[in-house]
């Protein structure tokens, strides 16, 4: 980890790679993450049977284990991208993630009567065209089954599409909202959602940090000014919105909303160290969680 990386410019890296394959993969190498010699890979739960299904039943729904899966909706390529990639995190260390992938996504044509489930878009929401499909075709659900994650069924024919999650609404009914612009995006979100604060040295900030700082307003502002955004959608996951902003070696996670809280993760403890001083936090290396093993 000799070379310095600058998250501040990670915006920028996002609008102009050409491929989020290769950021994701580069992501993970900046963090130390290396699929381990030996190790298998997870395998998609039905690999090479939607495509045979959807041949030999016409595009039938609910048929031999498939419940709630329209096998007449391709699948958007980069999802099956995804799941192919030689270096995914996720496919050879699930344990990093706190997640459970769907594969084939499902797609409720109705909103179910019990489970966690949330069913279809509104009639009324603006996600989608009236007159489009709005069933929402999920493929990866929050350990606890607290959120869903799919793509609009009416952009299944795209080859990366939009991502929604499932957030709780203000009178506490379940609602869609916009996760990431694209597929590629979000599983590039989820990583830098979960690998920093697991594989990098991390910190959290408690009340006692932020004593007489009006609740940590005066924190969040002088990390807003010295910190840029990543560039992605807010995170949507466990009642919170998050922002993950970056400088040299240094990423913190702000989140609002039930149990918010702000992380801030580091690729060595001296960037750490380094960032918690500029922003008026009294660290010493013995009080940084150190990486996990995985």
């Amino acid at each position: 980890m000799a070379e310095i990386v600058d998250y501040g410019t990670f915006a920028d890296r996002l609008k102009t790679a050409p491929n989020r394959w290769d950021v994701l993969r580069e992501f993970q190498e900046e963090w130390g993450y290396a699929v381990r010699p030996g190790s298998s890979r997870r395998k998609r739960m039905s690999e090479e049977r939607h495509e045979k299904y959807a041949l030999a039943m016409g595009g039938k729904t609910g048929v031999d284990g498939f419940g709630g899966v329209d096998l007449a909706l391709p699948i958007p390529a980069a999802l099956d991208e995804w799941w192919e990639l030689p270096f995914n995190s996720f496919t050879h260390d699930a344990g990093l993630y706190w997640t459970h992938p769907v594969y084939p996504p499902t797609a409720q044509a109705e909103t179910p009567d019990h489970g966690e489930s949330l069913g279809p878009i509104p009639d009324d929401s603006d996600l989608v065209a009236p007159d489009a499909d709005h069933r929402v075709c999920v493929f990866m659900v929050e350990y606890q089954a607290c959120n869903e994650w799919g793509y609009p069924a009416a952009e299944a024919y795209e080859p990366d599409p939009r991502v929604l999650v499932s957030v709780a609404g203000d009178e506490g009914e379940g609602e869609w909202v916009l996760q990431a612009r694209s597929l590629s995006e979000f599983f590039l979100q989820l990583a830098v959602q979960r690998l920093p604060r697991t594989l990098g040295w991390s910190t959290e900030v408690y009340e006692e940090d932020v004593v007489g700082d009006d609740d940590g307003a005066d924190l969040v502002a002088r990390i807003e000014a010295e910190l840029p955004a990543l560039g992605f959608e807010p995170w949507r996951e466990l009642e919170q919105d998050g922002i993950v902003r970056g400088g040299p070696d240094v990423l913190v996670h702000l989140a609002q909303g039930h149990s918010g809280g702000i992380v801030l993760s580091g690729r060595t403890p001296q960037a750490l160290l380094d960032l918690s001083a500029r922003l008026g936090l009294e660290r010493t290396e013995d009080e940084l969680e150190a990486p996990e093993e995985y």
